[in-house]
């Protein structure tokens, strides 16, 4: 698993992962991601370390993705046509670590929501996922939101520290978390999981200062770095955003210093 581990993870165990696994779930039509090929080149060529996307996207494009770390997303769930207008509801697994491996894949990610019914079979989905990477010497990602995406409520410091924890504790290799509150108070987060801790771009549209700011703040906090989709995808200059968020996390800018890049 350490070359796989390493095509995701630079040297100094920091990684920058473009998320394009959104088309799963919502259109992305007229928000940047229609052609996957342009924001793959732009972003590698910007200093993304790994892509997380889809089994379309991860088998048609792999001539864009070259030597960059694959990371595949391997399940899924209701998306925004739901009539209960709940987005990834009810999880399932969706495609197997053996189809990552078929498709090329250093990693997989796999959701995992406490806090939502029911808890006990996405535990027991977590354990299994872990337990077939390691069978295949995949790099396991565990994307663990407390109360998925429907219940903001409940995704205090506490709460998201606890489900962080909780991913390790079942055999994640890294954990893609929310980042919640200020740099000073996510340090509970990172501190209580030893395991990577990738901290998730965000839903709402950002100023470029103040997704920078945010990428800061988690490094000061301790993650390992950051996955970010729509917020680069969407963005009118993709490679100077992922120059900017590259240095911060693998050079130690401020933002400031990066900003000046894009």
């Amino acid at each position: 698993m350490k070359r796989r581990w390493n095509n995701i993870f630079r040297e100094d165990n920091k990684s920058f992962v473009l998320a394009m696994d959104h088309a799963m779930l919502m259109d992305v039509s007229d928000c940047g991601l229609s052609n996957p090929a342009d924001v793959i080149r732009k972003s590698i060529s910007g200093g993304v370390d790994a892509i997380l996307t889809t089994f379309g996207v991860a088998e048609n494009f792999q001539k864009e993705i070259g030597r960059s770390g694959l990371i595949l997303r391997v399940d899924g769930g209701t998306t925004i046509l739901h009539p209960g207008k709940k987005l990834m509801d009810n999880v399932i697994p969706t495609f197997s670590v053996e189809d990552a491996v078929r498709v090329g894949a250093d990693g997989v990610m796999c959701m995992g929501f406490p806090g939502l019914e029911p808890e006990d079979k996405m535990i027991q989905y977590l354990s299994m996922t872990a337990s077939e990477c390691k069978k295949w010497g995949i790099v396991f990602g565990a994307e663990m939101v407390p109360g998925g995406f429907i219940n903001d409520e409940i995704k205090t410091v506490e709460n998201v520290s606890f489900a962080n924890r909780l991913g390790a504790e079942y055999g994640a290799d890294f954990v893609k978390s929310p980042f919640v509150g200020d740099s000073e108070s996510f340090k509970v987060v990172t501190a209580n999981c030893y395991k990577p801790v990738l901290v998730l771009g965000g839903s709402s549209s950002r100023e470029d200062k103040d997704l920078l700011q945010m990428v800061r703040d988690a490094m000061d906090a301790g993650a390992a770095g950051v996955t970010i989709g729509r917020n680069i995808w969407r963005h009118n200059s993709i490679e100077t955003l992922c120059l900017a968020i590259s240095k911060i996390i693998h050079e130690d800018y401020s933002v400031e210093s990066a900003l000046k890049l894009i």
